[in-house]
């Protein structure tokens, strides 16, 4: 005690400056606009890049099954369209046709890989962040994917980083979706705690489908382009007032483990959203 009393004795007025200088600058960024966002910025910056870096020791470590499952869905995939492209070639004696359709769909969009910095699992409005930006062609409200399915919505960007709201976002999250080969949809919600289920609403009650089948998105929103994995039905409800269907969905992507995912550019959602709002515009201005 009498060590630490002498030292405090000795050096009291080394301690009383940094004590002055520690409330100077919170005294200054906290109460000047300009200075307060030179702090914010560079805090940004700093915390983006230890993000960055413990997400590359993270993705390190788990490159071999992200690897695995990237495989086995590229492999899924080049099957469906082999097996599609040789029954549409059976049907129309034109087995060129379905490849041109594809090309020229897939024209459309541009794919911007990215790796997660930064996920969340255990709140109810998740967020994720992603080592791309501005710079790299990300802009607000594109859709985000992984090698397994459905990803969610780009809701912020700087020039070279994202946050992005995901599935798991139970007050902003809803992505428009489809029963594969039945045509009904419905709309993804969360609702909190298992990060691994999602519940679709609202499918009609003279549709026609069973467990076991996939849910994907439905091509309907002018985020999201049709046919990108959501995941499969465990179980079926009656929604509240009996009018319709309550899916439970087994989601095919596994954020727990999320590293790598690709930013969905579509070239002509800046045209679609512009339609949308003037629609809207329309129908707010038009007397009643």
């Amino acid at each position: 005690m009498k060590n630490l009393l002498a030292f405090l004795t000795k050096y009291y007025h080394w301690l009383m400056l940094l004590l002055l200088e520690v409330a100077s600058g919170v005294l200054l960024f906290q109460y000047n606009s300009y200075q307060g966002s030179v702090w914010f910025s560079s805090a940004n910056v700093v915390v983006g890049k230890v993000y960055e870096w413990d997400a590359s020791v993270r993705s390190f470590f788990s490159l071999t099954r992200s690897n695995e499952e990237l495989t086995l869905r590229n492999f899924y995939l080049e099957r469906q369209v082999s097996q599609l492209r040789r029954l549409y070639g059976d049907l129309t004696r034109d087995t060129t046709i379905m490849e041109r359709q594809e090309l020229e769909f897939l024209s459309r969009y541009q794919l911007i890989p990215a790796k997660v910095v930064s996920n969340t699992l255990n709140k109810n409005d998740n967020l994720i962040t992603i080592d791309k930006g501005r710079a790299d062609g990300v802009e607000k409200d594109m859709a985000v994917a992984c090698g397994t399915g459905v990803v969610g919505v780009v809701y912020m960007t700087s020039d070279h980083y994202s946050v992005i709201i995901p599935v798991l976002n139970v007050t902003s999250s809803r992505i428009s979706c489809a029963i594969r080969g039945r045509g009904y949809f419905g709309y993804l919600q969360w609702y909190g705690g298992d990060p691994s289920v999602a519940y679709v609403e609202d499918i009609p009650r003279h549709a026609r489908f069973k467990r076991g089948d996939w849910v994907e998105t439905s091509g309907y929103s002018a985020i999201f382009p049709p046919g990108i994995l959501v995941g499969k039905i465990e179980k079926i409800y009656n929604s509240v007032d009996g009018l319709s269907y309550r899916l439970k969905v087994r989601l095919s992507t596994d954020f727990a483990c999320l590293r790598d995912v690709a930013v969905i550019s579509d070239k002509s959602i800046g045209e679609r959203l512009r339609l949308m709002e003037q629609a809207k515009d329309s129908i707010t201005m038009t007397p009643k």
